[in-house]
C-alpha cells in the first residue's frame, strides 16, 4: 500500500513540476504516437501556443511552451512527452545551434489552412492523407472542381490530391472496371459536372481544374499529391490544346500523332515521357515505374536522402523521420522513373536497387510541391474496394510521417536563404 502510495505521488509530482517546455520527442524508442505528435503541435499552433520544430534532434521532434491544456491534450491522444526547464531547453537549442551539428531549429508560426481536392461520393478505394489527417485530429477542407474553379483555394496554404486522373481517362480503370457500377456512375458523374461548370468533355473540366492548381502553386501555395494524381497532372498539363483521350473516354477519336504535341516544359515534375496509348492498359506513361520494376516485397524499401538542416533547412523538414529506410508500397503510380525527373527537382527518397525515385520536391513560382509515389504507406498493395487502413495499427509509420512533414512544412517561419 505505502509503496502505492509512493508511485502514486512520484506520478502527481511529474506533472506538476515547474517546467517551460514541453518536449515531443520523435525518436523510435521514445514516441508511443509519432502520427499523433504532428496533430498535438498542429493544435497548438491553432491556440496561438509558440512551436519549434527540431531537424534531426532525435528524429525531428517538436518544442512547445509548457501548457496545462498541452499536456492534457498529449495524455488524450496518447502522445509521448517531456518537461523541461529553461536551462534544459536552452542546453538542447545550444546543442543544435553548434556547427559541428546537422541540426536546425526552426520556428513554426500558424497552422496552415489545409485543403484535400477529393469527390463528395464515396469511393471505392482509400486516401492515405485523408487518413492521416483524420488519425491525427488535423483539421481539413474538402475541395472539389467547382470550389477549384471559383478560385477557392485562395482561402488555403497547402493542397493535397487525392487518387485523381487530370487526363479525364477515368484512371484509366476501363479494361478491367468498365462493367462496374462504381465505375459506370462516376464516369456519368464526372460528366454531368463537367456540362454544369460548361465545359464539352471531362478532360477540358480536369484540364482547367489542373491550371487552376498550378496557378495556385506559382502563386505561393503548397501543392501534396501521392499515386496517380501525380503524373496525371504533370500530363494534363503538358496535353493542353491536344486530345489523348480515346472514344471510350470522350466520344470521338484522339488527335493523330498526339505524342509528338506535348509540351514538357508545361509541367512541374516531368520531361520526356511517352504516353500510353492503349486504353485497356492500367497506365498513363513511362513515368511509373509499376510494371517495370522487379522487387520482392520483404525489399522494397527506399531510402530518404540526408541534407544539410542549416543550409537545406526545406528538403530536411519533408525528409525528418525516425529511421532513413522507408517500407516501399505500391500504387497506380508507384515510382518515378529517375530519368525521367527534371534536373531541378530533388529526389528525396529512392529505391536502393534501381534507383526509382520515389519521393520527390520542387519549386514553382512562388511555391512548392511534393510528388510521393504509391497508394497508402502501410498497404503494400492497395486494390479496388479494400478496407481503409486502421492507423490505430500504424500509430509510428515512417511512411506517414513523410506525409505530415508536408502537412506542417508550411507553418514554417520564412526566411532568407544562405548564399
Amino acid at each position: 500500500m505505502k509503496k502505492t502510495i509512493f508511485y502514486l505521488f512520484i506520478f502527481l509530482i511529474s506533472f506538476t513540476v515547474k517546467a517551460n517546455f514541453i518536449l515531443l520527442p520523435m525518436d523510435e524508442s521514445t514516441q508511443q504516437n509519432h502520427l499523433k505528435a504532428y496533430g498535438i503541435t498542429y493544435w497548438a499552433l491553432e491556440n496561438d501556443y509558440k512551436a519549434s520544430w527540431l531537424l534531426n534532434y532525435r528524429g525531428g521532434s517538436f518544442l512547445l511552451p509548457d501548457a496545462p491544456e498541452i499536456r492534457k491534450e498529449c495524455q488524450i491522444r496518447g502522445v509521448s512527452f517531456e518537461l523541461l526547464s529553461e536551462g534544459q531547453a536552452n542546453q538542447i537549442l545550444e546543442e543544435i545551434s553548434s556547427p559541428s551539428q546537422n541540426m536546425e531549429s526552426v520556428v513554426l508560426e500558424k497552422a496552415p489552412k489545409i485543403a484535400v481536392y477529393t469527390p463528395k461520393g464515396k469511393q471505392p478505394w482509400d486516401d492515405a492523407v485523408t487518413l492521416v489527417l483524420t488519425y491525427a485530429e488535423i483539421p481539413f477542407k474538402a475541395v472539389y472542381d467547382e470550389e477549384v474553379l471559383s478560385d477557392q483555394l485562395l482561402l488555403y496554404d497547402w493542397l493535397h490530391l487525392h487518387h485523381e486522373d487530370f487526363s479525364g481517362q477515368y484512371g484509366k480503370f476501363f479494361g478491367a472496371y468498365r462493367n462496374a457500377p462504381w465505375y459506370i456512375e462516376q464516369k456519368k458523374e464526372a460528366e454531368a459536372l463537367a456540362t454544369k461548370l460548361g465545359y464539352s468533355k471531362v478532360s477540358e473540366s480536369k484540364l482547367a481544374v489542373a491550371k487552376k492548381i498550378r496557378d495556385f502553386v506559382i502563386g505561393g501555395g503548397f501543392m501534396f499529391a501521392m499515386c496517380s494524381a501525380t503524373d496525371s497532372f504533370d500530363i494534363a498539363l503538358s496535353a493542353e490544346g491536344v486530345d489523348i483521350c480515346e472514344p471510350m473516354f470522350d466520344g470521338d477519336e484522339s488527335e493523330p500523332n498526339y505524342q509528338s504535341k506535348i509540351d514538357y516544359s508545361r509541367t512541374f515534375a516531368f520531361k520526356d515521357f511517352i504516353l500510353e496509348r492503349t486504353p485497356t492498359v492500367y497506365e498513363f506513361s513511362d513515368i511509373d515505374m509499376t510494371t517495370k520494376r522487379r522487387i520482392p516485397m520483404e525489399k522494397d524499401y527506399f531510402t530518404l536522402m540526408e541534407y544539410s538542416a542549416k543550409w537545406d533547412p526545406i528538403p530536411t523538414m519533408l525528409c525528418q523521420n525516425h529511421t532513413m529506410l522507408v517500407k516501399g508500397f505500391m500504387g497506380q503510380t508507384t515510382s518515378f522513373d529517375s530519368d525521367l525527373v527534371k534536373s531541378h527537382v530533388l529526389v528525396m527518397g529512392q529505391n536502393q536497387y534501381n534507383s526509382e525515385a520515389r519521393y520527390i520536391h520542387g519549386t514553382k513560382g512562388k511555391g512548392m510541391f511534393t510528388f510521393f509515389g504509391g497508394h497508402d504507406p502501410e498497404d503494400y498493395q492497395h486494390l479496388v474496394g479494400d478496407a481503409p487502413t486502421v492507423l490505430d495499427l500504424h500509430p509510428n509509420s515512417p511512411g506517414y510521417r513523410l506525409i505530415l512533414n508536408n502537412v506542417l512544412f508550411p507553418a514554417a517561419k520564412k526566411k532568407k536563404q544562405k548564399t
